[in-house]
């Protein structure tokens, strides 16, 4: 019995140890924490069990046999994050630059097959040279058990990427099939073909960072959803993002304290649109000053910035918040945020999680750019996100919500639950300029006449009013009375009942 016992503190001090003290220094040296360290951050004190400290790859070629290390590359198993379950799985870049083996992923596909059963999310924190080429094949085998799993598991766990390191070729699919994906800025990047496959084929010469880097993802291709600047921070946001979440989608996500009163009123907010409608304002003021303590976690808030999105809570309960953001092309819906949108609502209506749209949109972002772009198909993904939603749903039109922009942002014909417009609310097909030089081009000539035509558009559509007298708001608030109207509302729409028609899926416009 001693002599397993002792063998057994030997494989546990190798499995440690992983690629060697040398190598953990190297990586220290990056600014760079190892794979149990990142876990011991992220998971409660003492809480993290890991499974699957003894398995090593089973490659004999290419002089693999004497390059066996217990654990094979990855750390797995299970904790709890503020005191919640979760599973999670740490690649070892020590250990043959954390490339992926055939035991590699059965470890990793193990662990998200407990997590549906058990019903935990799922986080992946992702730093590794890729496939093992030694093993061929049977590496590529093994990304697609794990691809198969991230669809299997969409919508019915969360799952979260949090790239610290390289992440290229095939390897990108299974975070980029996650809910979310975190980077660390310089130390981690993203692609399917680097600099120096680039440079050969297109003759384009660019480095790592711009081609994948934490920065290029998070505001130029969206791929990513926030950049840290070190391991420790990443991981203590990920710790207070995972908080906003429900552990599956038969749960509702965990309400949290508030010294915040829900009947807070904030006088500040009924000067906040200038009188002038062409005047910009900046969306956040109204986010911050609704939400509990003003507390806003901010998703992609680098990548098209004419739509803010995130997760914050009212009365103690998340919620998530799509608002339209005047100082960026003035809130206009474009193909970038339509799609940044989209993805955000449907993640929302998968898990539980009630949408507040906060609506200033004066249309589609005309042009030829997006219209060769496909805004078509790009705006009908918002469209269908909010259509296809059954969770409770509020929506405030702070001003404008022009032409089919309007219809799009959580209307009332989109079943809405709850619609409000704040006095200085213009709902109309198109501003009262454009209107007007439509309807009276005639007498395009006669500047007199077209600006006593604008004003006339103006006070019968430049208004709340016409809306408020059709049903399509339920009632027209006063700024400072937002948030006590919406806290009230989600009290009231906690036990909604609605399910959408049969089906085996829709068909989303891709």
């Amino acid at each position: 019995m001693q002599e397993i016992t002792q063998l057994l503190e030997e494989k546990r001090a190798a499995a440690r140890l992983g690629g060697g003290q040398k190598r953990i220094d190297t990586q220290h040296s990056k600014g760079k924490l190892t794979a149990r360290e990142r876990l011991e951050v992220l998971f409660d004190e003492g809480t993290f069990e890991e499974w699957d400290m003894f398995v090593e790859h089973n490659c004999h070629d290419f002089g693999m046999a004497d390059s066996r290390v217990p654990g094979d590359g990855v750390v797995t198993g299970f904790g709890t994050i503020n005191g919640r379950t979760v599973f999670a799985f740490s690649q070892d870049f020590t250990v043959l630059g954390g490339s992926l083996s055939d035991a590699h992923a059965r470890k990793i596909c193990k662990i998200m097959d407990q997590a549906m059963k058990v019903g935990a999310p799922v986080i992946g924190l992702n730093d590794s040279g890729g496939a093992r080429i030694q093993e061929g094949v049977g590496s590529l085998a093994g990304y697609a058990e794990v691809f198969q799993r991230n669809v299997l598991a969409s919508g019915v766990i969360p799952q979260i990427s949090m790239i610290m390191g390289p992440c290229a070729g095939g390897a990108v699919y299974s975070p980029a099939m996650t809910d979310f994906i975190f980077m660390v800025k310089d130390s981690s990047y993203m692609f399917v073909t680097g600099p120096e496959v680039v440079k050969t084929v297109t003759h384009e010469e660019v480095t790592q960072e711009d081609l994948g880097g934490a920065v290029t993802h998070t505001s130029k291709s969206g791929v990513a959803d926030l950049a840290f600047e070190n391991d420790i921070e990443a991981l203590l946001y990920l710790r207070k993002f995972v908080d906003f979440l429900p552990s599956n989608n038969r749960e509702k996500p965990p309400v949290a304290k508030t010294q915040d009163p829900a009947s807070r009123l904030e006088m500040s907010l009924d000067t906040l649109v200038p009188p002038n409608a062409s005047l910009p304002y900046d969306m956040r003021e109204l986010i911050l000053k609704i939400t509990d303590d003003g507390d806003f976690f901010e998703l992609q808030p680098d990548y098209a910035g004419n739509i803010l999105i995130g997760l914050a809570r009212m009365d103690g309960a998340p919620v998530g918040i799509v608002a339209n953001q005047p100082m960026v092309l003035a809130g206009c819906l474009d193909i970038d945020s339509s799609r940044k949108a989209a993805r955000f609502v449907r993640f929302c209506d998968a898990f539980n999680i009630p949408i507040v749209t906060l609506v200033d949109v004066p249309g589609f972002l005309p042009g030829t750019s997006q219209e060769y772009g496909g805004i078509i198909k790009h705006g009908a993904k918002l469209l269908y996100a909010y259509a296809e939603a059954t969770v409770p749903k509020v929506t405030i039109i702070t001003r404008k919500a022009y032409g089919g922009a309007y219809d799009v942002m959580s209307s009332k014909h989109l079943r809405g639950d709850v619609n409000y417009a704040w006095p200085s609310a213009e709902i109309a097909v198109m501003g009262p300029k454009g209107a007007v030089e439509i309807i009276f081009r005639q007498e395009r000539d006669n500047p007199e006449k077209i600006e006593q035509h604008t004003e006339d558009y103006r006070a019968k559509f430049a208004n709340p009013f016409v809306a408020g007298a059709m049903g399509y708001i339920d009632d027209v608030i006063m700024p400072h009375d937002t948030r006590r109207q919406i806290c009230r509302d989600l009290r009231m729409l906690r036990d909604k009942k609605l399910e959408n028609p049969w089906k085996k899926h829709g068909n989303l416009p891709l």
